[in-house]
């Protein structure tokens, strides 16, 4: 098979390092790539959301099958988009269409269905600027700290939970007043504060029956402690030690068949992942979020888990007999550290040489915000590398990929020497 993948980022490295393992691929694409799926397979320079350039490529090349990475295309539609022409529908993409990809696409959206499916989340209300008094009341009537969430995608940094009510006021018209988060904040989410511990748990699904990947735990926040901005995540522990069979039990049983189910209910068609950012409360499971793509970097260490051969997993998905296949986990913990730019999650500078990658053993290097320049990988981005490792426990795992990112070097680089702090 022929297969295209749409994506540049650490999340698309893995799916090609994993992909590329399949006897059955023939040529394997990454669209733009980076400089990881470069040395295992053909990069190609279009973006995500050049549907008429992809669609181009795809009938060129005989591409087969398309694996979407990034959540943009899919809330644009790049499934709808293959199934409404001749030339390209008969192509299965992995990812759900534009209608599922709305839980995503607006915090509101994925709000009413979990209200609508009984899924159990924290309780909110929406606000744009012309009802910016009423967000000052709701405020005021929950107890802090209190969870902004810009409505639509904003890179996974549109969400502030602050302590203080007045500076909490102040972010709200800040989001929906002065556009802190452009588009994305037209329409601002607020909901109560659930105190508890997160993790993330992965679904595939065909719209008929789902297989549960494997549970991981992110880092999202940039200093130590998780202190600090936001990011896109600075490394993850797979699977997450507090998550046993019963609490796993507890998500399948109120959140998984619900959402699925909803699926059905609301005739929103679904082929793809569903990652369901989770909060462990006392001993039961709410919903922060849906995304509908793989997280990142979750991917790197459930991916990693997995030892079905994905392209069968994936066919699977296309041919709705998914109830037909059992996953092959591999027991071991695999954890990941992100290595950043200096200065990210704002203002970085990018085109750092990066030294040290190839002395790098009994780990597994993920290209994220890298490119390559005459000859030499350089940082294009503010997330840069994951060194993902395998160990008989979280600890084991995070002490040998410390031991690696150490072989790393390039101007101003940062990371988390803190992850798995809190289990």
């Amino acid at each position: 098979m022929n297969i295209l993948i749409l994506g540049s980022g650490g999340r698309e490295h893995t799916f090609t390092w994993k992909i590329a393992q399949s006897p059955k691929v023939g040529n394997l694409f990454v669209a733009p790539g980076n400089a990881g799926t470069a040395k295992i397979a053909t990069n190609v320079n279009i973006g995500v959301t050049d549907f008429e350039a992809i669609k181009e490529f795809v009938v060129a090349e005989d591409v087969n099958m398309v694996i979407v990475g990034p959540e943009d295309p899919l809330v644009q539609g790049v499934a709808d988009f293959f199934l409404e022409d001749d030339a390209l529908k008969h192509i299965p993409v992995i990812g759900p269409q534009k209608a599922g990809a709305a839980l995503e696409g607006s915090k509101e959206v994925a709000k009413e269905f979990m209200s609508r499916h009984k899924v159990p989340t924290a309780a909110y209300k929406s606000f744009t600027a012309d009802n910016l008094e009423e967000g000052y009341e709701f405020l005021a009537s929950l107890n802090p700290p209190y969870v902004l969430k810009a409505d639509g995608l904003a890179a996974g940094k549109g969400v502030l939970i602050i302590d203080n009510l007045e500076e909490a006021k102040t972010e709200l018209k800040n989001m929906l007043v002065d556009a802190k988060f452009g588009a994305a904040s037209t329409k601002v989410v607020i909901e109560e504060f659930l105190k508890g511990i997160e993790l993330s748990v992965f679904v595939l699904t065909d719209g008929k029956d789902y297989v549960i990947l494997p549970n991981a735990k992110d880092y999202k926040r940039i200093g130590e402690g998780d202190t600090g901005l936001n990011t896109g995540g600075m490394g993850a522990i797979s699977p997450v030690p507090f998550a046993n069979d019963e609490f796993m039990q507890k998500v399948e049983d109120r959140i998984v068949k619900p959402t699925v189910d909803g699926f059905h209910k609301d005739g929103i068609p679904y082929k793809g992942f569903v990652f369901i950012g989770l909060m462990k409360v006392d001993n039961d499971p709410f919903v922060i979020e849906y995304n509908v793509r793989m997280g990142d970097p979750e991917t790197e260490v459930v991916l990693p888990r997995v030892k079905n051969d994905f392209v069968d997993l994936f066919q699977a998905v296309a041919d709705q007999k998914l109830g037909e296949v059992e996953l092959d986990i591999d027991e071991r913990t695999a954890t990941t550290v992100m290595v950043v730019s200096g200065g990210y999650p704002e203002a970085y500078e990018k085109g750092k040489e990066i030294t040290g990658i190839e002395a790098i053993e009994d780990s597994v290097v993920f290209h994220a915000g890298t490119k390559l320049d005459d000859g030499k990988v350089v940082t294009s981005g503010g997330r840069v590398i994951a060194i993902t490792s395998y160990g008989s426990d979280f600890k084991e795992a995070l002490d040998k990929s410390y031991v690696n990112v150490k072989k790393l070097n390039f101007d101003k680089m940062y990371y988390r020497t803190d992850l798995g702090f809190d289990l």
